[in-house]
């Protein structure tokens, strides 16, 4: 028996799936087991150390303004990277050499600088150039960094996905007489936006992540930063960073989760319903290929003729 994708697995490779899947989850017992033991042992499971998260000063004082500056500075960068990202990626696409080189330079320009030394160079911009107060200049290099680098990722994202569209949507839109900027707009992009959306939302949760640059470098107050403030009031350096990286774990997993809804929310409203479209619904979606151009004739033909 056999599926579209693969060859369902005989009785044998079942026996191998099982056993390898035990072994598997033996080993991460062990590796759990060993870890616990060993935070046991070095005291990291005392309760003195783990009693500050259960109190309001640890979060309101330390944890939720640095939360608050992690999700204020991905935001941005975020709202800010996904048009630019997007024109970029366009243009990549543009028939006009013009338009098509300056954005390629761009985008490979921006996408082989590490993110962290443009942050570094924003930071310095701002602090020679600008008069940026010195308590809001880490958040403008951190958010000037992310956008920079990630605008570039998501414009090769977004050249990506439409060109991984068939060649008959293009065609058939050609057919009926639209432009290409019509077609992009209307046509290729609502298609490659489903298309696009997981690559999309992984860069997005990089984002997230790479506000922790900002801390370690140019003194963001981001969550990690945080982080290190209150293990050195509270002493409990291993606890801290354990629970740091689950408030990280949850945001992300509530990110993907959003994005897997909206993908199949969006995949559900893209089905086609089967309805024919009129001549009065051509004309209005593009009166040029109805009898806007080709109307009636200098020899008086019908309408949609060229009067000969």
């Amino acid at each position: 028996m056999s599926s579209v994708l693969y060859d369902a697995p005989g009785p044998r490779a079942k026996r191998r799936n099982v056993i390898v899947s035990v072994i598997f989850f033996v080993l991460l017992a062990l590796l759990v087991w060993f870890v616990w033991r060993t935070m046991d042992e070095k005291g990291q499971l005392e309760w003195a150390l783990w009693k500050p998260f259960t109190e309001s000063p640890a979060w309101t004082t330390y944890l939720l303004p640095g939360l608050a500056d992690t999700l204020t500075a991905a935001a941005l960068a975020m709202v800010i990277a996904l048009p630019l990202g997007a024109f970029f990626g366009i243009a990549r696409l543009s028939d006009h050499r013009w338009v098509r080189l300056p954005a390629a330079w761009v985008v490979e320009f921006f996408r082989a600088i590490p993110v962290l030394l443009l942050m570094l160079f924003a930071n310095e911009f701002y602090n020679r150039w600008t008069d940026v107060s010195s308590e809001q200049r880490p958040l403008y290099a951190v958010v000037t960094g992310l956008v920079l680098y990630n605008a570039s990722v998501l414009a090769e994202v977004v050249r990506a996905g439409i060109l991984s569209l068939p060649k008959g949507q293009s065609e058939a839109a050609m057919a009926i007489g639209l432009r290409k900027s019509q077609t992009m707009r209307t046509i290729l992009l609502p298609q490659a936006v489903t298309a696009m959306l997981p690559a999309i939302v992984s860069q997005l949760v990089v984002i997230v992540k790479d506000t922790a640059l900002g801390g370690v470098m140019i003194g963001f107050t981001e969550l990690l930063n945080a982080r290190a403030t209150l293990a050195a009031f509270y002493a409990n350096v291993i606890p801290s960073f354990v629970v740091v990286a689950v408030i990280y774990i949850v945001l992300n997993f509530i990110l993907t989760s959003f994005a897997s809804w909206l993908e199949k929310r969006l995949r559900r409203s893209k089905r086609g319903t089967g309805a024919v479209l009129s001549a009065e619904d051509m004309e209005e979606l593009n009166p040029a290929a109805t009898g806007g151009t080709f109307g009636t004739g200098a020899g008086g033909g019908t309408p949609g003729t060229s009067g000969l």
